[in-house]
């Protein structure tokens, strides 16, 4: 080919790649420009995500989407026609806009042409239905290539189809399209490394892991030698199914294969160790991450960071923050957050937006999360002043409330009796654009019912019904229990057949406010019957120690103390802890139930030392302040045991040594 003629293609290559960037006005003057009627759409028609398959296939029905001048150049090249580069173009540019329909014109044209199909174009298609979320396209497209476009597929194909459908979360699919693909016999593709991670990540993510760790061992027998990647997600997959152990030995077989860990590889792992509170744990792997040169980044000292405030060992999580900006890691909106939730659930929401002040000074910008945490823990520690005047500056500073921000606020305003300026701050959150959810309607009701208002409360979820809200379990446990609490049993039942009728499983909450108004009516028996259907119900309607305490309460009061024992032994066996209330209701039934009237020593000695046996120390050591608190010291033996298991010898041997040490420093 001459060379001029190599240039003028090059050329009309270019011309179309920039019209197609830059709009029709751009294409020069010497090539015609389909312009289309207003009635039709445009072949240059930008369809959005939300277009059906079946709009894409009415797009475009005029004229050829390209110019013949365009094509009209000097002699074939080898394979390769005059005009091989234009078509290609227009393949990456037409994908690139997510115009199907013309890409389909240029398809069928170059089919026409006997052109070259090339699978670089294809794979350029397959993403391009991946980002326009059509899975299923790519697929019919990849059935395609062979047998319409006679172009011979490989394995970069096929992880290119198959990525598309993972990235839709069409888990099953993805199998299915891998199974057949790789079990058909006229199919010469063979699985890479790619493949399997993918093959192995869908697995773990239908919860398929004993299937994952067979695909993984088999991938020495397909001559593909696993990856970091392959190692990692099989981790994640492991450590999500709470098979840490088993996690935790690939990191070391990894290891002997030659394949080194990454920082997220350690990162999976100290997530899980974390999340299970095993901290020792998680300070050792850190420790192991150093030793193969892996430094910790942003993600491992949140993970630490979170681990140690879900531990309440807020005093490590700020050094370890310390420690991270010395180590040039930029702490970011999620490290400060997790911080500030911490001091928050221990009941520390000043020292929370301390820590919120010393963010902002370092130029992060707190979210509406961080917020809604601090305004909620403010109004819980009866600091009202605070609350609001946080929510001033929050606004002042430009930050926008969301839903869970205004929510946080009005549930605050509710818990103060201050109704009239939660009703308030709910309108103007509907103004604002934020729509209420089941939370914000339910800490109303509460707030009503606390005032003991329930004709209000009443009202407010009758306001629900009639804006077609969608209530929740929560809603339905709010309004029961202030049912109950006011007396109004028959209105209780009344909302506990409609929940029940519209499929909502009450939860611990809702059951336990049914327990107590039945057993309140003198209804012991149907209580009963309501407390024991609760163990066949899901983990979050499992009765709790505030449910068995209903159950306590009412049987002593019919002075059945030896039946409460009873419920009392069976509450332990489900690992379920007394507490001061308990206490109190055994004590008080001792005093005024029994002949003669005893002062209960005796029997919360026996009592903590049960625990103390089945190694339930923290509820043991509650039992023995409670009988501190009651002047009702524990025998010499329970004092022994109490030492044994609380007072660590290391650590009283270094505080008396420090003790020492300060005195004649």
């Amino acid at each position: 080919m001459p060379k001029c003629s190599l240039f003028h293609t090059e050329l009309l290559s270019k011309s179309i790649k920039k019209s197609l960037k830059l709009g029709l006005s751009s294409v020069p003057r010497k090539f015609p420009t389909p312009i289309q009627s207003h009635s039709h759409f445009s072949v240059f028609t930008i369809p959005s995500n939300n277009t059906s398959e079946t709009e894409l296939d009415n797009i475009g029905e005029t004229e050829p989407p390209i110019s013949d001048e365009i094509f009209k150049s000097s002699h074939k090249l080898g394979s390769y026609k005059p005009g091989d580069s234009t078509f290609y173009s227009l393949i990456a540019n037409y994908a690139d806009l997510g115009d199907f329909r013309s890409l389909e014109k240029v398809l069928d044209r170059m089919k026409r042409e006997n052109r070259r199909f090339m699978e670089r174009c294809f794979i350029v298609i397959f993403r391009a239905y991946g980002k326009a979320h059509l899975p299923e396209k790519a697929v019919q497209l990849f059935d395609r290539m062979v047998y319409e476009f006679h172009c011979r597929r490989t394995v970069k194909s096929f992880n290119s189809v198959l990525n598309v459908i993972i990235q839709e979360g069409r888990f099953s699919h993805a199998l299915e399209f891998y199974s057949r693909v790789t079990g058909s016999r006229d199919s010469n593709i063979m699985p890479n490394v790619l493949t399997f991670n993918l093959v192995i990540k869908t697995l773990c993510k239908l919860g398929m892991i004993d299937r994952a760790v067979e695909m993984f061992r088999e991938m020495p027998l397909r001559k593909c030698t696993p990856d970091v990647f392959t190692y990692s997600t099989l981790m994640d997959g492991l450590c999500r199914e709470i098979r840490i152990d088993e996690a935790v030995s690939l990191l070391d077989e990894m290891q002997i294969e030659g394949c080194f860990p990454s920082a997220a590889t350690f990162n999976v792992l100290i997530n899980a160790v974390c999340k299970k509170g095993d901290l020792a744990r998680a300070a050792k792997l850190v420790d192991n991450m150093f030793l193969k040169g892996c430094v910790p980044d942003e993600v491992t000292y949140n993970t630490l960071i979170h681990g140690l405030c879900l531990k309440g060992k807020l005093e490590k999580a700020v050094s370890l923050l310390d420690r991270m900006v010395s180590s040039k890691c930029v702490p970011n909106d999620i490290t400060y957050g997790t911080i500030i939730h911490g001091l928050v659930k221990q009941g520390r929401a000043v020292d929370g937006a301390r820590v919120l002040i010393s963010m902002e000074e370092r130029g992060h910008r707190a979210n509406e999360y961080a917020y809604s945490a601090l305004i909620s823990g403010l109004f819980r520690e009866g600091k009202m002043e605070e609350a609001m005047k946080l929510w001033k500056e929050m606004v002042e500073r430009g930050c926008k409330p969301n839903t869970v921000v205004y929510s946080a606020l009005i549930d605050g305003l509710c818990r103060e009796g201050k109704l009239d300026k939660a009703k308030e701050v709910l309108s103007e959150m509907v103004k604002e654009g934020c729509m209420p959810n089941s939370f914000t309607y339910s800490s109303i009701m509460k707030g009503f019912f606390q005032i003991g208002d329930s004709h209000k409360a009443i009202l407010v979820w009758k306001d629900m019904e009639n804006d077609n809200f969608m209530c929740n379990e929560v809603c339905y446990s709010v309004l029961i229990h202030g049912l109950c609490e006011d007396g109004k049993l028959r209105e209780a039942l009344m909302v506990w057949k409609q929940m029940l009728g519209k499929g909502f499983k009450p939860d611990v909450v809702a059951y336990s406010s049914m327990i107590h108004g039945l057993c309140n009516a003198g209804l012991v028996e149907q209580g009963l019957k309501l407390f024991n259907e609760m163990f066949c119900q899901e983990p979050e309607s499992q009765p709790d120690v505030i449910t068995y305490n209903i159950i306590f309460n009412a049987l002593c009061k019919q002075s059945s103390i030896s039946r409460a024992i009873d419920f009392l032994n069976s509450m332990m066996d489900q690992g379920c802890d007394p507490d001061l209330v308990t206490c109190n209701i055994f004590l008080r039934a001792l005093r005024e139930k029994v002949h003669p009237p005893q002062d209960g020593r005796e029997f919360l000695d026996e009592l903590a030392i049960r625990l103390f046996k089945r190694h339930r120390i923290l509820g043991a050591s509650k039992i023995v302040e409670v009988m501190l608190q009651k002047f009702l010291p524990p025998k010499a033996s329970t004092w022994a045991r109490v030492v044994q298991e609380l007072c660590k010898p290391k650590k009283i041997g270094a505080a008396i040594d420090k003790c020492w040490s300060s005195l004649y420093c």
